[in-house]
Order: structure tokens, then sequence, then C-alpha cells
């Protein structure tokens, strides 16, 4: 469980670190939104590590809560990108 927990959350940073360097906005959101992914899977395996007794409750709610942080940070950025996309016709990064 640790080396998943360890593949996914080093993912998400892989995956905002790469787009910054996206060819297009289509590109930016599929990084952002793969970077979103990888954080929903953190949070099940902490959940699973919580549960197995391997991580304390405050452990938890500390890793939790910034996986939180970062969940909502990039559902925002993703929804703001759309909707500047959407109002203006195709805009690029």
């Amino acid at each position: 469980m640790s080396k998943q927990i360890y593949r996914s959350g080093t993912s998400i940073g892989a995956n905002i670190a790469e787009s910054t360097n996206a060819q297009s906005t289509a590109d930016f959101i599929n990084k952002l939104s793969i970077a979103l992914k990888e954080a929903n899977e953190t949070e099940y395996w902490l959940s699973r590590l919580h549960q197995a007794g391997l991580i304390d409750q405050k452990g938890f709610d500390s890793m939790k809560n910034d996986n939180d942080q970062l969940i909502r940070m990039l559902v925002s950025s993703i929804n703001t990108i759309k909707k500047r996309t959407n109002k203006g016709g195709r805009e690029e990064r």
C-alpha cells in the first residue's frame, strides 16, 4: 500500500509540473485532470493505510487535509480554464 500511495502522490506533482509546458489549453486541462485523478487515488490509499492502522489519526487528518486542498485547487483551476475557453472561443495557453 505504501508503494501505491507513493506512486499516486508523486504523480500529482509530476502532472502539475508537466502542465506548465502544455502544448495547448486542452493539453493543460488534460494534465491537471490526470493530477486530479491521482489525488483521488491518493485519498483512497490514505484511507486504506489509516484503516489498516498504519497511519495514526493525527497523521491521517493532516495528510487528508493537504490532499483535499490539492483536490480543491485542481478542480478550481480546471473549471476556471474551461470557463475561459468556452467564453471566448478557443483560447491557447
